[in-house]
């Protein structure tokens, strides 16, 4: 047997034991994915095998942190794709503004950045006290860190950038202070945002939302895997309430595709028929 099928064979191995043991459930990840980010671990593991790794990865929730910080995709930036945020804050608030209280999910918010950036628009835009966010992952120890609000303080310069691009109305630093070479987000943000674990692929829905934000995650997902969430996304959405995944994702072909329909253009921003009760 040639040695990639054998790692192949490890991997299959691995995932089946981690979802017995830690029930996180990586069988309709994309193969492609899982297996690039598995052996990436891998090499810098210092295991001989990935046999090896197993035993230790499954009696030791710390080695299975490791395993899960290489498997899990936690990139993520204040105000990514700006002309996205620019679209959300000209054609989704209006939307929102009419509401007494509005109730957001970010589903995959990894370290936090995008939901920050979220809570910041929302607050420009007049909905301060109006408004609760959920932030979700499946990652513990990405989420401490989303909760805690403290990023490198050189990224400030690229953030702020972003900001403005997106139509910021004010300074950006005024959301932040300044400590050694840290930004601490200000804790009336902080405050705004529930930061909970999340399981996509297992876990179920977070009751009635206005606005769903879950971008640059289906990429990763199996098909199957894309309609359950999608259909999760569908359950949670009242009639007239937003979706917004990645620039590289879209409704085309799902199963929920006919009860939505695209805001703006290539935005990947979409709004749920109020027929939709009547559609099931």
């Amino acid at each position: 047997m040639e040695p990639e099928e054998l790692f192949d064979i490890e991997i299959r191995l691995l995932l089946t034991g981690i979802r017995q043991v830690y029930g996180y459930d990586f069988t309709d990840y994309s193969e492609a994915s899982i297996r690039r980010r598995i052996a990436q671990w891998f090499v810098s593991s210092g295991y001989p095998s990935l046999s090896a790794a197993q035993g230790a990865v499954l009696r030791d929730r710390e080695v299975f942190g490791s395993l899960l910080r290489g498997i899990t995709v936690n990139v993520s930036e204040m105000f990514r794709d700006p002309a996205f945020f620019k679209a959300l804050r000209e054609h989704v608030v209006p939307h929102l503004k009419t509401y007494p209280f509005v109730k957001v999910w970010h589903a995959g918010c990894a370290s936090g950045e995008e939901a920050y950036s979220l809570a910041i628009l929302l607050e420009e835009e007049g909905l301060k006290g109006r408004f609760r966010m959920y932030a979700t992952d499946i990652n513990d120890e990405v989420l401490q860190n989303a909760r805690d609000g403290i990023f490198p303080l050189k990224e400030m310069q690229r953030y702020t950038r972003n900001y403005q691009l997106s139509g910021g109305m004010g300074a950006f630093s005024d959301y932040y202070s300044a400590r050694y070479d840290y930004a601490i987000m200000m804790k009336s943000l902080r405050d705004r945002i529930v930061f909970a674990s999340h399981n996509l692929a297992v876990d179920s829905d977070f009751g009635e939302m206005h606005l769903i934000l879950c971008r640059n995650v289906l990429i990763y997902f199996k098909p199957a895997l894309k309609e359950r969430v999608l259909g999760l996304f569908d359950t949670c959405l009242m009639p007239g309430a937003f979706l917004c995944l990645g620039l590289k994702e879209a409704l085309s072909g799902r199963g929920i595709e006919a009860r939505y329909a695209e805001m703006v253009p290539r935005m990947r921003i979409y709004r749920k028929s109020y027929g939709q009760e009547q559609q099931r």
